[in-house]
């Protein structure tokens, strides 16, 4: 039995992926990149690389990179802060779960985009911590963020169960030793989940495996 889950947060617990897609995709059109879905999962969802060597493929010198990346991330806050992000039967979930295993956030977004989407869901008071982006070096697919939720858990790899949506999280979780379940978004469907100890169809499957109702 799991004494501890590792959530993912964007795509699993709050629908922002698509927004982050849509900031990004409206900022980088302003210097002639059209940005596909199938671009945005590849370059962000599976590979970790983003999309701004696009835009220094066109000649957008370094300068103008950070300022499109600042203006990009403006945006998002906007979206993000603009309605509810709860994805649906996330709250009932997380509640249960709450009663029987101890939990935490890996994710990676930037903190101040983290508070904005929870700011209305209350589901935080559930979790021990959120692992956000700038409390660890190297990113998922990299094993470090979870490798730092463990022991910041003070539980082994073989305790701990992971929740994820994306290739490069399913990755990062496999590569620090843990049980991975997927639970694909609309967004990372097409993804390969090969590895994955289980590909679930919703949050409601996770409870029912773990013996809940």
């Amino acid at each position: 039995m799991f004494k501890a889950i590792l959530w993912d947060n964007d795509g699993v617990l709050v629908d922002t992926e698509g927004l982050y897609f849509q900031a990004t995709r409206e900022t980088i059109a302003s210097v002639g990149v059209d940005l596909t879905i199938g671009d945005y999962r590849q370059l962000f969802l599976v590979e970790a690389r983003g999309a701004w060597h696009l835009a220094s493929a066109r000649g957008v010198d370094e300068a103008a990179v950070r300022r499109l990346a600042d203006e990009r991330d403006r945006r998002y806050l906007e979206l993000v802060a603009g309605g509810d992000t709860l994805l649906p039967g996330v709250r009932e979930v997380v509640t249960e779960l709450a009663a029987r295993f101890r939990m935490a956030i890996v994710t990676s977004s930037k903190p101040e985009p983290f508070q904005r989407a929870h700011a209305a869901t209350g589901l935080l008071r559930w979790f021990e911590f959120a692992l956000t982006r700038d409390q660890y070096a190297r990113a998922k697919p990299d094993p470090e963020p979870y490798r730092i939720a463990c022991e910041r858990l003070g539980l082994a790899a073989r305790d701990v169960l992971v929740i994820e949506d994306s290739e490069r999280g399913l990755r990062s979780a496999k590569a620090a030793g843990l049980t991975c379940w997927v639970v694909p978004s609309p967004l990372t469907a097409p993804s390969d989940f090969t590895g994955a100890d289980a590909e679930l169809g919703s949050l409601r499957e996770v409870l029912v495996r773990l013996g809940g109702a």
